[in-house]
């Protein structure tokens, strides 16, 4: 393939370094009627690749894992003719949309930038209150620094669109969100007058990304959830998409970030957002379906593990889900937003022409865990239980 193609991505390798500090030993042989079951635990240690020594117990204080980034590369265009090498991502000619940036630190920014490494022109949507101070700092190059391509570009966004994508339409909005001074200076933000907007300046899409986060009582447990709380974050999720698919082009792709919490019990993930993310996953699958019949549109979801974003420490407790991730994902190494980016960046390009109704894990694989790693002492003691009774029964037969 020529070296003319305009953009293309490539993943270096990552190599997880994995400091000895990270794991702590409990002293000590458990020891059942005068035998040593030390073979038993080295046995299973083995079998989990856990060090060697007793059972283990995990340390949350403090993390001195060590990874090296993966690196999103894009080829530029080059005056020789040599051959490109590796898989070319090109996206050149293709317009996205992205809906929930509003600073340089969270997922929808990483996927922007991959989707401009790969050549894509960028628009975004950035939640009202916030509209402000990011196009300020961007204004004033506070971002500059995070704008860096691969290619030593800055990413470039054509233009800035306000959203709140709570409502769907002006009629939706109450008349005191409609007066707050923190909507002021604002127009033709909801979802369907955001949809309209790109519609008449753009004709249409050819990448939609939705990432958006955060629901108004995202620090109650469902139980203490109010049902319109609930309701107006499963209402973002699931009616944004909708919309906005209707003018995005033929043959294009529609992404979506999601949790694990759509379907395992994320304790304080609260405010209706587990079962907003579970619906999410539920309308990629049926739109999968529906907008690839009408418009061969391609709708695929990312589960991307725990970042230390904006968004994520309104939870109150993303530090402590990045540590749990770090002691127990098959890869120990700290998520980057990078990852996310390069994934959304493969969904939406025509090397995943047959992916759709998909939603793909990028989370070191912390979704494939059944039982966490920082719980082999209880395998253990389990194990040890197991062999006790075993030997009960025999002395009693």
């Amino acid at each position: 393939m020529a070296a003319t193609a305009a953009c293309s991505l490539q993943m270096a390798a990552v190599k997880p370094c994995i400091s000895s500090s990270h794991r702590g030993v409990k002293a000590g042989v458990a020891v059942v009627g005068g035998n040593s079951k030390g073979a038993s635990w080295t046995k299973l240690s083995s079998a989990s690749h856990i060090s060697s020594g007793q059972p283990f117990l995990r340390s949350f204080t403090s993390s001195s894992v060590k990874f090296d980034k993966v690196v999103t590369r894009a080829m530029a265009e080059s005056s020789t003719n040599k051959p490109i090498s590796g898989l070319p991502i090109d996206l050149k000619g293709k317009r996205a949309f992205i809906a929930g940036v509003a600073d340089d630190n969270g997922y929808g920014w990483a996927i922007a930038k991959s989707l401009a490494a790969a050549g894509a022109e960028i628009l975004v949507g950035t939640w009202v209150p916030a509209l402000n101070i990011f196009e300020t700092s961007l204004r004033r190059g506070k971002f500059d620094e995070s704008r860096v391509l691969p290619d030593g570009s800055l990413m470039e966004i054509t233009k800035i669109y306000p959203l709140d994508a709570i409502y769907d339409k002006l009629e939706d909005v109450p008349e005191d969100v409609k007066s707050n001074k923190r909507y002021s200076g604002s127009s033709k933000w909801t979802v369907q007058e955001c949809a309209e907007s790109v519609k008449q300046d753009f004709g249409s899409i050819d990448i939609l990304v939705h990432s958006l986060a955060n629901g108004p009582e995202v620090s109650k447990p469902l139980l203490e959830t109010s049902r319109n709380g609930s309701k107006k974050y499963i209402g973002r999720k699931s009616k944004f998409q909708g919309s906005k698919l209707s003018f995005t082009h033929v043959g294009g792709s529609s992404l979506s970030l999601t949790y694990i919490a759509s379907e395992r019990i994320i304790p304080g993930y609260g405010g209706g957002m587990s079962s907003a993310k579970a619906a999410l996953e539920s309308d990629t699958r049926v739109l999968a379906f529906e907008a690839g019949r009408k418009h061969r549109i391609r709708v695929n979801a990312i589960s991307a593990g725990p970042l230390r974003s904006r968004a994520a420490k309104a939870i109150g407790f993303i530090d402590t889900m990045i540590e749990y991730s770090l002691a127990n994902a098959p890869l120990q190494k700290e998520l980057s937003a990078d990852e996310v980016g390069n994934t959304a960046a493969f969904l939406a390009s025509p090397l995943a022409s047959a992916i759709t109704g998909a939603v793909i894990y990028v989370d070191n694989g912390l979704n494939a865990m059944g039982v966490g790693v920082d719980r082999i002492e209880l395998e253990y003691k389990l194990l040890v239980k197991s062999t006790t009774l075993n030997c009960v029964f025999s002395v009693s037969a």
